[in-house]
């Protein structure tokens, strides 16, 4: 696989390129301009001395001995070894050193030069010119022509193109470091300032690898304080609240799935049960109406009895079915339930009226304690069969003398009601089960007393769909005390 540089260095590099470039322009304009200047000082330094010559020519000095003093005064310095020609009407007068052409004849031309002619009207014109070439041994030099402004005077100087005078021209070697380390500089500069620009992208490149692999990142400080930070901090803000979104809706998911299942599973164990116990009506009333079809002339007596059998079990298939209406009632549309204003003292005070008529309670004695004006958010039909089958419940099974229904205490949102009996009770490892739907502590007493087994848990899907809960133990003093809360009416409700 191809390397790819990281994003720093192709942000940084066309930036180096950038500066190098325009560096380098610098250094190569900056070199001429100081080469040329340094040239141009060290030309005019041999003019000045032609015009010296000339200034002495003019106040009539003895140029021989002008001569020897240039040679004296410049001996040790980097002029040390010039050359000079002074010609009268173009017949050599003096020289110092090896006679330089009067014209250029002789000379390889290697640098620039100025050869200019006097100007007529001027008392004195200095006619000048300077080049850099090489005369018949070889050898460089540095080349000057001035005329005095009759025209009759010519002088001319070489300067040997020595190391010295290298280094004198040269430019200095100090502004070459000088250069470089202002560019080393831009560019460490340049490098610090990218790698800056650059730490969002790669803490973000981190981030999305992590992301990807299921990794965990905690780099969210390590973002620079400015726009580019406080943008990457929201992309992983928002991330995590995606992630977390996702989170709750698998675990909700998870959570409907189970319910599903779950209530797929109670529905099959509910289709089983009904099943089993339609089962053993039927069958009873089956057999009874065979024995009556076999033997026609069966006695009277023996007929009836059979009959009220038979009618026995259609009142028991009757009560199951609607017990299994109102369960799939209350866990099917529990949404749907009416809700309004119910004062439980008046409804119980109503169970208690028609208790003698109805003989739902069979031989036991009811009483009830619930203060004026307890009013609770419920459904009247609902709380009034389910306190019902509380009573139906205690009838049948308790084998007790009394049972009572009593608040005992409330809070801001519910009441808590008690229902009891002073019956025998249910051992201990039937008390969790006694909310399944056809659970029966004794079987055969249960059917023979005409039980569905249906009674308790509608009474918890009852309280359940109306917002309350319920719990049930067994009485220190005997029998069976349930603690149920239903929730108190307001008028938001």
């Amino acid at each position: 696989m191809k390397h790819q540089l990281s994003y720093q260095w192709r942000l940084f590099l066309p930036l180096a390129t950038i500066l190098c470039i325009v560096f380098g322009l610098i250094i190569y304009y900056q070199y001429k301009r100081e080469a040329d200047y340094r040239a141009q000082i060290f030309g005019s330094e041999l003019e000045m001395i032609d015009n010296r010559i000339l200034n002495a020519y003019d106040e009539d000095v003895n140029l021989r001995t002008f001569l020897n003093f240039i040679q004296k005064f410049f001996k040790g310095s980097v002029f040390e070894g010039v050359r000079v020609s002074v010609y009268f009407d173009g017949q050599l007068q003096y020289s110092l050193g090896t006679p330089i052409p009067i014209d250029n004849d002789g000379l390889t031309l290697r640098g620039y030069g100025l050869d200019n002619s006097p100007t007529e009207g001027s008392e004195r014109k200095i006619i000048a010119g300077r080049t850099v070439g090489s005369d018949e041994d070889g050898n460089c030099y540095l080349f000057s022509k001035t005329k005095s402004s009759d025209g009759r005077v010519t002088v001319r100087t070489a300067m040997p193109y020595s190391d010295n005078v290298h280094d004198a021209i040269d430019v200095d070697t100090t502004v070459w470091l000088v250069i470089i380390g202002c560019l080393l500089t831009t560019l460490l500069v340049t490098y610090y300032f990218t790698s800056i620009l650059s730490r969002n992208v790669v803490l973000l490149k981190d981030f999305a690898y992590r992301a990807t692999t299921g990794g965990r990142f905690s780099g969210e400080d390590k973002f620079p304080r400015n726009e580019l930070g406080e943008i990457s901090r929201e992309i992983i803000k928002l991330y995590r609240e995606r992630l977390k979104a996702m989170e709750l809706i698998k675990k909700e998911r998870k959570i409907a799935i189970n319910a599903i299942e779950e209530k797929v599973k109670i529905t099959r164990q509910l289709t089983n049960n009904i099943n089993h116990e339609i089962k053993t009506p039927v069958g009873i009333i089956r057999g009874y109406l065979e024995s009556i079809i076999a033997d026609p002339e069966m006695d009277t007596a023996t007929r009836n009895r059979f009959l009220d059998r038979m009618l026995m079990n259609v009142e028991r298939l009757t009560d199951l079915l609607n017990d299994v209406s109102t369960m799939t009632r209350l866990e099917n549309g529990a949404d749907m339930i009416a809700v309004e204003k119910i004062d439980m003292h008046d409804l119980v005070y109503q169970i208690e009226s028609d208790l003698p008529a109805n003989n739902l309670s069979g031989n036991l004695e009811f009483s009830f304690d619930i203060p004026f004006e307890c009013n609770v958010s419920g459904n009247y039909n609902l709380i009034q069969g389910m306190i019902c089958g509380l009573i139906r419940n205690a009838a049948l099974h308790s084998g007790g003398t009394e049972i009572g229904l009593r608040m005992i205490s409330e809070n801001k949102r519910f009441y808590v009601f008690s229902f009891y009996d002073n019956g025998n009770g249910v051992s201990s490892e039937h008390i969790p089960h006694l909310f399944e739907r056809f659970y029966r502590v004794d079987t055969g007493r249960s059917r023979k007393m005409g039980g569905t087994g249906l009674g308790l848990p509608i009474v918890k899907s009852t309280i359940i769909s109306l917002g309350g809960t319920i719990s049930v133990h067994n009485r220190s003093t005997g029998g069976l005390e349930f603690i149920f809360t239903l929730p108190k009416w307001t008028e938001e409700n």
